[in-house]
């Protein structure tokens, strides 16, 4: 197997991947949050409990950062910190059910937007695409502990 070519498969991938994720996302924020808050806002979605350092490291963002946009969404009742149990010195980011409920719209609307441009596809064609993400998201997407 050419690796190098493997490699450019893999970026050209994940940067198409970047790509249909804006278009699937760019018009579902709400006014009144900015594309970093949305951003915050999707990752702690998907990831909930986090703490601020997972925050700030998965979205490239200083600690400071990090700390005064998740301030402005616990201000907009979006989001809520709590004192991690083990170590008083950590909190973990939570969704509020204000903030679940927007998640959730927005995902709902990008699940339909996601089966629409698979409309055409054949039930072999999905359950090889749920088999590929599946490998995926086992072999190269995980997250270490």
């Amino acid at each position: 197997m050419d690796k190098t070519a493997f490699f450019q498969k893999f970026v050209t991938f994940t940067s198409a991947v970047h790509q249909v994720k804006h278009e699937m996302t760019k018009d579902l924020k709400p006014d009144d949050i900015t594309p970093v808050q949305y951003s915050i806002l999707e990752y702690v979605a998907v990831q909930q409990p986090v703490t601020l350092s997972e925050i700030s490291d998965c979205q490239h963002m200083s600690m400071p950062n990090t700390s005064r946009e998740i301030r402005k969404l616990t201000e907009k009742n979006l989001c809520e910190k709590s004192t991690v149990a083990e170590d008083q010195r950590k909190q973990s980011i939570r969704l509020t059910q204000k903030g679940q409920d927007m998640m959730d719209e927005a995902f709902s609307r990008i699940e339909e937007r996601f089966l629409q441009r698979l409309q055409g596809a054949a039930e072999e064609d999905l359950k090889m695409i749920e088999q590929a993400l599946d490998v995926l998201q086992a072999k190269v997407f995980y997250t270490e502990s």
